[in-house]
């Protein structure tokens, strides 16, 4: 059964969703951490300055309920998270990433705020969204955060799509320079979910070799572009045209998520990427070039890494420059 909006939107109302709460300020991650409340006001800084407003529909936080969060991670990990918090610890008890006592709920108004804009754009309110958030997700398991990251906003939105809207498949492109293990766990043997990823290799978090595909049902459906440090961008824009833009003509998506981390930007401390702002934007317009054609151009884009605080402000407005930009392809 192929998904069809209710309400189809008209060219003049077409629009970019963006989330960005200040709530996002409150997740402390200590002195000098990298995945810090600055980050927020950069990236949020950059959109503003970049893109007119008029162009930009706010959307609004809330709370992620307990179903939503299980979604992508299992009742033992969340209640795991609560006592953690509870218990007045710094860091979870899972893996690392440092945690405050409003940690739980601005990482699960991350959560709903981006499934708010799933929602916007299935509704045909707009046509793609950005979503600033605090913590990053790719690397929160169904039974583990780690890696600065506490839930998975991206899986979890992806489920989400499935599961309210009828949204049979969906493709998640991630673009950090770091391997992005927890959004493969949650789609391994999945095959309505397609996770395509490039990053360096040997890096954090030390998985996403080219073997990994998959496995039963979900084989073929996982595709790791491991790259050395260096890569820049023949490589990274390369192969999103060489190996993703084939695969999506098979898999043809009805839905696209962007795990957008912009630490594969030459410079960035966490990183060996050589990217340039550039190199963002072309890979933002084929990733939408793929939701134009098989997904009426629904896609949502939510911030994973990126801790250049200058970069980041610049390349987050350069992303929504593109996102908002619909007549890229002429």
């Amino acid at each position: 059964m192929e998904f069809r909006p209710e309400n189809q939107m008209t060219n003049d109302l077409k629009r970019t969703g963006l989330v960005a709460d200040s709530c996002f300020l409150e997740h402390k991650t200590g002195r000098g951490h990298p995945e810090c409340p600055e980050r927020f006001s950069a990236a949020l800084a950059g959109v503003r300055k970049s893109v007119d407003s008029s162009k930009l529909l706010d959307i609004p936080v809330r709370e992620a309920t307990s179903d939503e969060l299980m979604l992508g991670h299992s009742e033992f990990y969340i209640q795991t998270v609560r006592e953690n918090i509870m218990m007045g610890r710094c860091s979870l008890s899972t893996g690392d990433t440092d945690i405050c006592p409003q940690s739980l709920d601005v990482a699960s108004r991350a959560v709903g705020g981006t499934l708010n804009a799933v929602d916007a754009v299935l509704d045909g309110k707009i046509k793609n969204a950005f979503c600033v958030l605090r913590p990053p997700g790719h690397h929160a398991e169904p039974d583990r955060g780690m890696g600065f990251c506490i839930f998975n906003n991206a899986a979890i939105a992806a489920r989400y799509a499935q599961q309210h809207a009828g949204i049979e498949r969906v493709l998640i492109a991630d673009w950090d320079v770091h391997h992005g293990n927890g959004t493969q766990f949650c789609f391994y043997n999945d095959p309505s979910v397609f996770y395509f990823s490039t990053h360096q290799w040997p890096c954090y978090p030390g998985t996403g070799m080219v073997s990994d595909i998959g496995t039963d049902a979900g084989r073929g459906f996982t595709m790791n572009v491991p790259l050395a440090s260096g890569s820049a961008r023949d490589e990274v824009v390369g192969a999103f045209e060489r190996k993703l833009i084939p695969a999506m003509r098979e898999f043809k998506p009805q839905f696209v998520i962007i795990s957008a981390g912009f630490d594969a930007e030459a410079g960035d401390p966490l990183g060996g990427f050589g990217l340039e702002e550039a190199d963002f934007i072309d890979l933002t317009r084929i990733v939408m070039k793929i939701a134009d054609k098989y997904a009426e151009g629904r896609l949502i884009s939510v911030l994973e890494g990126g801790y250049r605080l200058d970069g980041l402000a610049d390349l987050c407005g350069a992303h929504v420059v593109a996102l908002a930009d619909f007549n890229y392809s002429s």
